[in-house]
C-alpha cells in the first residue's frame, strides 16, 4: 500500500517535472504541433509520460519490491516500443497504417493465446491496435487523452486488482499518475502537447492490460467490458470514420470532426468539452469496472451503448464539412481557433457571396492573443524581443498619404 502511494508520487512529479524541462528542449528543436494554427504548442509531452512510467514501474522490478510478472513485462516492453514510433512519428511525417502496422506487431506479443485461444487472441490483437490509434485521436482537444487516460487507468487497475494482479495494478496507478502531472501543463490552454508518443502509448497500455484482465472470461462479457472500459475512444474513432466515409473525404486527411469540435460547434467551450466527455468516460469506465467485479450484470453495458449510440448519431448531424469535403469555416479548428462565415445574396442578377473570417473584436482579439503568445514563446527559447517598429506610437510621425 505504502509501496504504491510512493510510485504514484514519484510518477506524478517526475512527469510533471519532465514536462516542462521537455517543453523548452521541443521549442528549441522546433516540434510544435502542426495542428495549432494561433499559437505553437510543443510536443513532446508524451515523452514525459513514457519516461516516468517506465523508469518508475521498472524500478520497483529492480529493487524487488514490486516486481513484474512475464505478461506485464512484456507489456511494458511493447508499450515502450510504441512509444518510440510515436516518436518518430511526431518528428518526422509517417502514416496512419504504418503506426498501426506497428502496433499490431507488438500487440502480437502481449495478448496469452494459450489461455485466449487463437481465434480470440488474434481480435485482442485488433483490438488492442485499433484503440490504441483511437487514444491519438483523442489528443485534438486540451487535456482530453490525459483526462480519459487517468479514467482509463483507474477502472482497469480497479479490475487488476479484483483478479489479485498486483503489479499490473501498480503499473497502471503509476501510469495514472503520471497522466496527472503532465495534465499540469496540458490543461487548457495547453503548454504542451501529448503527441503520437504518448497517445499511443497511453492507448496501447491501457488496451493491453484490459485483455490481461479479461483472460479466462467469455467472449460476450469481456467484449461488453472492454467496450465499456474505453467507450470515449471508441465512439470518437467511429464518429470521424462514418463522418468521412459519408462526406467522401479520405480517412487519412484530418479535420475538425471529433467530439470535441463538434461539442465545440454547439457552444461549449474547451474545457466545457473536455469536461463533459471526462464524465461520460467516467461513467462508462465505473459500469464496466463494476461489471467485471460482478456487482452489475452485463446487461448494464447495454446502458452505456444506449448513451453512445445516440450521441454519435447526433453529433454525426453537425456540420463541419464545407463544399467537397473540406472543413467548413465556421468550423472548430484542432485546438478551438475559430473562424466565422457570412454570407449575403443578391436579390438580382445572380447570388453574390461574401465571406468574412472573424468580426473586427475577434480580430483584435486574436491579434493581441498572437501576440502574447509570440513573446511567451520567445522569453521560453532565450530569444531577445523584436526591435519596436516606426510608427505614430513610437514617436515618429506617419507619412502623409497621398490623395
Amino acid at each position: 500500500m505504502l509501496y504504491g502511494i510512493a510510485t504514484a508520487i514519484t510518477a506524478l512529479l517526475a512527469a510533471a517535472a519532465l514536462s516542462a524541462l521537455l517543453r523548452v528542449l521541443a521549442l528549441r528543436l522546433g516540434l510544435v504541433d502542426r495542428r495549432r494554427r494561433l499559437r505553437p504548442v510543443p510536443l513532446l509531452g508524451g515523452l514525459a509520460v513514457v519516461v516516468s512510467t517506465c523508469v518508475v514501474a521498472a524500478a520497483g522490478g529492480w529493487t524487488g519490491a514490486a516486481p513484474l510478472s512475464a505478461p506485464v513485462g512484456r507489456l511494458l516492453s511493447a508499450g515502450a516500443g510504441v512509444a518510440v514510433l510515436g516518436l518518430v512519428a511526431d518528428v518526422w511525417r509517417i502514416r496512419t497504417r504504418l503506426l498501426l502496422v506497428g502496433t499490431l506487431v507488438a500487440a502480437a506479443f502481449v495478448v496469452p493465446y494459450g489461455e485466449t485461444g487463437l481465434p480470440m487472441g488474434i481480435a485482442s490483437v485488433a483490438w488492442i491496435a485499433c484503440v490504441a490509434v483511437a487514444f491519438r485521436g483523442l489528443d485534438h482537444a486540451d487535456g482530453l487523452a490525459g483526462t480519459v487516460g487517468v479514467l482509463t487507468a483507474f477502472g482497469a487497475g480497479a479490475c487488476a486488482a479484483v483478479e489479485m494482479m498486483d503489479d499490473l495494478a501498480v503499473l497502471l496507478s503509476v501510469l495514472a499518475a503520471a497522466l496527472t502531472g503532465f495534465l499540469m501543463h496540458n490543461w487548457h490552454p495547453a503548454r504542451i502537447a501529448f503527441g503520437a508518443c504518448g497517445s499511443l502509448f497511453t492507448g496501447f497500455v491501457l488496451a493491453s492490460a484490459a485483455v490481461l484482465t479479461r483472460t479466462g472470461y467469455d467472449a460476450l462479457s469481456t467484449a461488453a467490458v472492454l467496450f465499456a472500459l474505453t467507450a470515449v475512444a471508441s465512439a470518437d474513432a467511429v464518429l470521424v470514420v462514418l463522418s468521412r466515409r459519408l462526406a467522401g473525404r479520405p480517412l487519412r486527411r484530418r479535420g475538425p470532426d471529433h467530439l470535441a469540435h463538434r461539442l465545440r460547434r454547439l457552444g461549449l467551450t474547451g474545457p466545457g468539452a473536455t469536461v463533459l466527455l471526462g464524465a461520460w468516460a467516467f461513467a462508462a469506465v465505473l459500469v464496466g469496472a463494476l461489471v467485471h467485479a460482478g456487482w452489475l450484470g452485463r446487461d448494464a453495458v447495454l446502458w452505456v451503448a444506449g448513451v453512445s449510440l445516440p450521441a454519435v448519431l447526433g453529433l454525426l448531424r453537425v456540420r463541419v464539412y464545407g463544399p467537397r469535403g473540406r472543413p467548413e469555416r465556421g468550423a472548430q479548428g484542432a485546438y478551438g481557433t475559430q473562424t466565422h462565415l457570412t454570407r449575403t445574396h443578391a436579390t438580382q442578377g445572380g447570388a453574390a457571396q461574401h465571406d468574412t473570417t472573424r468580426t473586427a473584436r475577434g480580430r483584435a482579439a486574436a491579434d493581441v492573443y498572437d501576440a502574447r503568445s509570440r513573446a511567451r514563446v520567445r522569453k521560453d527559447v532565450g530569444l531577445p524581443a523584436p526591435p519596436r517598429s516606426g510608427g505614430p506610437r513610437s514617436g515618429t510621425r506617419a507619412p502623409a498619404r497621398s490623395t
